[in-house]
């Protein structure tokens, strides 16, 4: 529901002493550096066919990995609900998740057993899309399960699926809502879109529809909109236009056509006149949002709209950022965004206001700079920089070939929208010949139109209520179109799914070594799918370190070293950055630190030049401090406010006790005490004891090779030395559980959901037996048709989602098991997830053989697909460092995944103890109190977001 229609690609002192910075700013850093190399082409081709029925086919070829994504857009959404009748789109994409007539049962498990990745389905305004990542050699089995529930879903659908379903959406529903400042969807879309206007409600619906449904308007909403020739299919990766055309014959030829439905007219609905909202919530501050309408997606103006919001507010340096977070300081977070549909768009500025600030003062500079904006345009340095961050992140995009935002969406959504897949390419060239004076001129047409702010205040959240509409406009099935035809195929449905019976192996990249002349350690797999290199930097330290000390030191010291470095300051630090089209990030993890830098090639010298003076020349200037501060400590506000971060702050203590390295908020922000009292000599100890070279690792993935970077980073980092002697590792104690159960519950005023959390100790990620109690895991809550959620969500609908979850640490590391359900089900699915977790761990229900082939068969066989991108061998690279693993890791585990056997499973499990979970509910107490402690399943107490006892 949260994807757009088209890609969103908007996307003074020299260095200080060695005394106070552990080393010396090198000579080579300090030289200019080479001239940066040519710009690479990027493109992605393809070639296409239709077939008899209507069905449009798109195909791409990369053989980077023997995987293909398989994209179909059907271009339904929730514009195309009648009245009365939201949410239909929505309800839909989740009912054809649930078993085709030819393959009854959940539609995962076959992809599952496969090896699928990244597979998934979303809806929004406008269209409706299924997705995933196959192994190639499952190709056939991937289409016929496609092509199955485009042509044989009616069947499948009984009261009982249609009923389960309803009740997850409308979790889902509650789940957004529930969060802080999650009734803003619904008002917005109300507001900015009068009534009659296929945008004037969310896709999502209202639970009022949601409850009308009945069969016949399901079954007739899918004769309408979900057959061939109102679909666009996308095959990309290991495939070619042959194979496409003969394999998407066979499966999808004989689906005859449905009615080919008109499209509504293009209707921006531009505002009428100014309008104001305010809403009171549970909210820590508040918020003010302003909205415009403007063009629709895929149009010349909103492709300057993306570079519009670039320099006013959608970047770190824009002018906003530059007035409103730096010079006034008046709030702690300022952001635009550009976001296109089929039929409107909308251009919107979202500040979250310091607490104690008139709302009516940042509206002031808002006002101020978008006038300036529009009187006289960009400045040509913004604008080249604007234009360099957009390519970049189109570069980045189109790495990954399916999933959201891959090459398979860019060509999808260009075909469903335009009728030319490659669009892109119009939009790219937009934004390479744009100049100021298009850019004022747009930002002039479209944002002196009237506008509509929101405001969220702090206060009593009201109970958000529905719209009623007129009667509910009935469903009428149009006939099909005539003018397409279908073909027989010769498939035999009656057989089943095809077997898929070979697999690809997978093809780690070889890590090459070396080692930098300042000690650190070089790991390079290398990458030549796309002109980037992403080097990450490893360092000990992390969360962990701030034991005995100010809590959340570590993320604050790292998060610091990108807020101005030598002689940059913060605002030209970020500015230089993104003039080159670099990502430079840092923070901190449980148990360690990382900086980290994706270059272009084209400027990769010049990146590596900044990306070394950030590490090595932090400023850490006082004023810059004061300012982080101030909006760290408003993010802390912010976590305690969300149900699901308020519980990740209190169960560390619980599970570790408060004096242990891990017995603080997972969320590794500290408290707002800690980060009150922190000054520059704390960040500058922090960076002297643990951001040192000697020790650390840079890992290097992307397209260069050890003869080419090993010089590079040693010209910017080979004479960094730390000054004085290394600190040691941190040491962490094990810890007793607890005798017996306890429960913790927090309070949450009017929420409509409950989150539950049920926590443990497990040994380290080092132990020898990880993986299998990785696996046995993934048997009780770690995979979608995992007991949990299958229970949860698929049978009771109580959820809309349920995990359990294992978190990596070098010490004893956390099982967790989590639940988001509806108010008045919260003790029961207590009961529900302690009996899935005794029947389990018991021997009750022991693990069987088929749900330990189905893990160890998708385990083995997704691996080509899961590490398609850089981010992810880079990860894998960083836990093989981080928990001293050898290089052949990945072997060494599918080794052990392939011997894993039920028993394994099971003796894995009785290392759970039922008896001695900490249990942390959030929700409101006065309707879950008095149910949960029936229960009588532990000692119960009621604390605070801050883990106090309430009294």
């Amino acid at each position: 529901m949260r994807t757009s229609p088209r890609p969103q690609i908007h996307l003074l002192a020299l260095a200080l002493s060695a005394a106070l910075l552990g080393g010396v700013a090198s000579t080579a850093a300090a030289q200019s550096p080479t001239v940066a190399t040519a710009p690479a082409k990027v493109d992605i081709p393809y070639e296409q066919f239709t077939l008899a029925n209507g069905l449009r086919v798109i195909v791409h070829t990369d053989r980077k990995a023997p995987i293909v994504a398989v994209n179909l857009w059907y271009h339904v959404g929730s514009k195309d609900e009648p009245v009365g009748r939201s949410g239909f789109a929505h309800l839909f994409e989740h009912l054809m998740f649930n078993g085709s007539e030819n393959a009854p049962g959940e539609y995962f498990a076959p992809f599952e057993q496969a090896g699928a990745t990244d597979m998934n389905g979303t809806t929004n305004t406008d269209r409706t899309n299924y997705f995933e990542n196959i192994p190639t050699t499952a190709l056939d089995m991937a289409l016929w399960m496609e092509s199955d529930r485009m042509g044989h879903l009616v069947g499948a659908i009984d009261q009982k699926t249609l009923d389960e379903q309803r009740g997850v959406v409308q979790n889902e529903k509650r789940q957004g809502e529930n969060q802080p400042y999650g009734q803003l969807r619904e008002v917005v879309a109300r507001t900015m879109y009068p009534v009659g206007h296929p945008y004037h409600h969310t896709t999502i619906g209202s639970m009022n529809d949601l409850n009308e449904a009945s069969l016949d308007d399901v079954k007739t909403w899918f004769k309408t909109w979900y057959g061939p020739n109102n679909t666009v299919l996308v095959l990309a990766g290991d495939i070619d236009l042959a194979t496409a055309k003969e394999k998407v014959a066979k499966y999808f030829g004989d689906i005859p056509a449905t009615p080919t439905m008109a499209q509504p007219k293009v209707d921006v609905a531009v505002l009428k006149q100014d309008g104001r909202t305010t809403l009171e919530d549970k909210v820590p501050q508040v918020l003010v949002q302003r909205l415009w309408n403007v063009p629709q997606a895929a149009s010349k103006d909103a492709d300057l709209l993306d570079l519009v919001s670039d320099v006013l507010g959608g970047s770190a340096s824009s002018r906003l950022d530059a007035r409103l977070v730096h010079k006034d300081q008046l709030v702690d977070s300022i952001s635009t965004y550009n976001y296109g549909s089929q039929l409107s768009g909308n251009f919107g500025i979202r500040a979250t206001v310091k607490t104690g600030v008139e709302e009516a003062k940042v509206e002031a500079v808002i006002n101020e700079e978008l006038a300036r904006l529009i009187k006289d345009g960009p400045t040509e340095e913004e604008l080249e920089r604007a234009k360099t961050t957009y390519r970049a992140s189109f570069i980045r995009g189109i790495e990954r070939i399916g999933g959201f935002g891959g090459k398979a969406d860019a060509l999808a959504s260009c075909a469903t929208f335009t009728g030319d897949p490659g669009c892109f390419r119009e939009s790219l060239a937009n934004i390479n010949a744009a100049t100021i004076e298009q850019v004022r001129d747009a930002a002039a047409k479209w944002l002196g139109n009237p506008s509509h702010t929101f405001v969220v205040k702090p206060g009593a959240r009201q109970p958000l209520v529905e719209e009623t509409s007129a009667k509910p406009a009935p469903f009428i099935t149009p006939k099909p179109d005539a003018k397409y035809t279908v073909s027989a195929t010769g498939v035999d449905r009656k057989t089943g799914v095809p077997k898929v019976e070979s697999f690809p192996q997978l093809k780690f990249p070889a890590l090459q070594h070396a080692r930098l002349k300042n000690g650190s350690t070089v790991v390079l797999a290398e990458r030549h799918e796309i002109p980037v290199v992403n080097i990450s930097y490893d360092f000990d330290g992390g969360y962990a370190s701030d034991h005995g000390g100010k809590l959340g030191t570590a993320g604050f010291a790292t998060s610091m070293l990108g807020e101005g470095a030598g002689e940059l300051g913060s605002l030209a630090f970020k500015s230089r950055s993104e003039e080159l089209g670099a990502a430079m990030e840092a923070g901190a993890s449980l148990d360690g630190a990382t900086a980290s830098l994706s270059a272009l090639k084209e400027n990769l010298e010049p990146s590596v030049s900044l990306f070394s003076t950030m590490l090595r020349a932090p400023r850490f200037e006082p004023s810059e401090i004061d300012r982080v501060k101030a909006q760290w400590i408003a993010g802390i506000a912010q976590e305690k406010a969300r149900p699901q971060t308020a519980a990740l702050r209190v169960l560390p203590p619980l599970l570790y006790g408060e004096a242990h390295p891990y017995g603080i908020p997972f969320t590794g922000s500290g408290t707002e005490a800690a980060i009150a009292a922190l000054d520059r000599n704390d960040l500058l100890n922090y960076q002297k004891q643990w951001l040192r070279p000697e020790q650390a690792t840079v890992i290097v993935v992307g397209d260069t090779t050890l003869a080419q970077i090993v010089p590079m980073l040693d010209k910017y980092f080979g004479d960094w030395k730390g000054i004085g002697t290394a600190k040691a590792g941190v040491a962490i104690p094990e810890v007793k559980r607890p005798a017996k159960p306890r429960v913790f519950l927090i309070d949450q005023p009017g929420a409509v959901q409950a989150n539950i959390y049920a926590g443990e100790l497990m040994p380290s990620t080092k132990d020898a037996g990880s993986v299998q109690l990785g696996l046995s895991n993934d048997v009780l809550g770690g995979t979608f048709t995992s007991r949990l959620n299958m229970n949860l969500r698929e049978d009771k609908h109580w959820s809309y989602g349920a995990r359990t979850v294992l978190t990596n640490a070098l010490g004893q590391r956390p099982f967790l098991s989590i639940a988001p359900v509806q108010i008045d089900k919260t003790a029961e699915s207590v009961a529900e997830m302690q009996r899935e977790i005794v029947d389990y761990t018991s021997g009750k229900q022991p693990a069987t053989e088929a749900e330990v082939d189905k893990i160890v068969a998708n385990e083995l066989r997704s691996q080509p697909g899961a590490y398609e991108t850089a981010d992810a061998v880079m990860s894998t690279i960083g836990g093989i460092v981080r928990y001293g693993r050898p290089d052949n890791w990945v072997q060494v585990r599918n080794a052990q995944v392939a011997a894993f056997t039920p028993a394994q499973a099971n003796a894995a499990a009785k290392g759970i103890d039922a008896n001695a979970l900490t249990w942390v509910i959030v929700g409101d107490l006065s309707k879950i109190q008095a149910p949960i402690e029936a229960l009588k399943l532990g000692e119960l107490s009621v604390i605070d977001a801050d883990g106090k006892p309430v009294k």
